[in-house]
């Protein structure tokens, strides 16, 4: 008798989910699931343990980056294999995994209504929508495929074995377009940085899947009719803020490590100095790919200022990256200029933005910042005094945001914290993919389930506040 009321209080569970928690729990779920294959026998070696297994999936689900093992070497091909499949999880977004899913167990609750009216996730930070999941699954396939195929026959020539050329090429273009990072070499991509092919292969994918399936679908739709008027104020926000911030990252890196001198992108000529310059600032738009030896000796602190505010602005939303979006940013500079102009309303483009949007704007901005230095807090405590890990709080700071950010570049922290430290990155990639205002919004309503709807109802009277 007992049994039968487990399974209708599970089912009573399950029907009072939100969204947001639904969210959460699914890609928790889809973590664990990667762990457990991960540390399988005929996955890894030896030297990957539930820990190890622990933080590489939640690495790959996140596509953030950061390892604490060698996959080229830890992993065996199943489990290089399971890790690209992880990758593609992650980065198309978990809300089409979590429409699929909850058609399973919660078919006819309230959260099934509202995923059928479009309450998408990019709200909250994470891409994907579940009416449109085969063209974001097709338009993926189709460029990691291209890409791919590029890197196989122009980019990867030195790789004689055809099967490991193949793997590569295949795993390089996956994890490039969902701004992973993950690479089967431990040093990354530096050994192809003279490489044209396979940097400009790289770069493309990182672009195109940052940019969000909006942005993609809109230029599609308007291809034969292509001009600024015919596309949406989205698009032209995201196209326009990525190409100003690629620029500024690419001219203000070259300069700051030309001018302080450093290892970062010396003894090279000038041409490959400004590629790697421009593949650095692409990928701290939280790819994760270096094609330049990358720690705190090789890069100036200035540099890794610079770096740190590319990660921390991110993609755009229904991306494949994170951060708190292109548009968050965009919103922000417009509200900051009205502000300078006295204006009562944010406007951009000649089109008014709603005081809503602005205000998520500031609460994604504002959360964002807190959490990453409460990460960096804590992994400043997790280091005990006379340690030998002397750490500095730029270089903790830059890991942090790195992980938020779901970026994965890394100056050597990562591996050489402890548990705790490692801890405190492995929820920071949890939370940064799934969006600060989703995991906030999860757990407000967990502690105030009941008391929402009442709240909504009730009016304040006004009162000025000097700023």
């Amino acid at each position: 008798m007992k049994f039968p009321k487990a399974i209708n209080y599970t089912q009573s569970w399950q029907k009072s989910l939100t969204v947001p928690q639904f969210t959460v729990l699914t890609g928790l779920l889809v973590i664990f699931a990667g762990t457990f294959l991960l540390s399988l026998p005929i996955c890894s070696n030896t030297d990957v343990g539930l820990w190890e297994a622990l933080f590489t999936a939640t690495s790959a689900v996140t596509v953030t980056g950061l390892t604490i093992i060698d996959v080229g070497q830890d992993l065996t091909i199943y489990g290089q294999m399971i890790l690209a499949a992880m990758l593609l999880i992650g980065g198309l977004g978990l809300m089409a995994i979590t429409t699929f899913l909850q058609g399973f167990v919660v078919r006819g609750t309230e959260l099934r209504c509202r995923l059928d009216r479009g309450k998408t996730l990019d709200d909250f930070g994470v891409g994907g929508v579940g009416r449109t999941f085969t063209g974001i699954a097709f338009t993926a396939a189709v460029l990691i495929l291209i890409g791919a195929m590029f890197l196989y026959y122009f980019g990867f020539n030195d790789i004689s074995n055809v099967g490991e050329r193949i793997w590569a090429s295949l795993f390089h273009s996956i994890s490039a377009y969902n701004n992973a990072g993950f690479s089967l070499w431990s040093d990354s991509l530096q050994a192809y940085r003279s490489n044209w092919v396979v940097n400009l292969v790289i770069i493309i994918l990182v672009i195109l899947g940052g940019l969000g399936w909006r942005v993609t679908s809109d230029i599609w739709i308007n291809r034969k009719r292509l001009t600024r008027r015919s596309l949406s104020l989205h698009t032209r926000l995201v196209l326009r803020t990525s190409f100003l911030l690629v620029l500024v990252g690419t001219f203000g890196l070259f300069i700051t490590e030309s001018l302080d001198n450093t290892n970062f992108l010396s003894g090279v000529a000038f041409h490959e100095r400004f590629l790697g310059a421009f593949f650095e600032s692409v990928s701290a738009r939280t790819a994760g790919f270096t094609n330049m030896p990358m720690s705190i000796e090789t890069i100036s602190d200035s540099g890794l200022l610079l770096l740190m505010t590319l990660m921390f602005i991110g993609a755009s939303p229904g991306g494949t990256g994170g951060g708190i979006k292109t548009t968050t940013l965009a919103a922000l500079m417009a509200a900051t200029r009205s502000t300078l102009r006295g204006q009562d309303d944010v406007v951009i483009r000649n089109r008014q933005i709603s005081d809503k949007v602005v205000l998520r704007a500031v609460g994604i901005t504002l959360g964002s910042l807190l959490f990453v230095l409460t990460m960096a807090l804590l992994i400043s405590m997790s280091i005990t005094q006379g340690s030998d890990q002397p750490f500095s709080f730029l270089e903790m700071l830059f890991t942090c945001i790195s992980a938020f950010a779901t970026v994965g570049f890394d100056v050597g922290v990562t591996q050489q914290l402890g548990h705790l430290g490692q801890l405190v990155l492995v929820i920071g990639m949890f939370v940064g993919r799934l969006g600060i205002l989703l995991f906030l919004s999860a757990i407000w309503e967990m502690l105030n389930r009941g008391k929402l709807q009442n709240q909504n109802r009730i009016g304040y009277p006004r009162e000025d506040l000097y700023v």
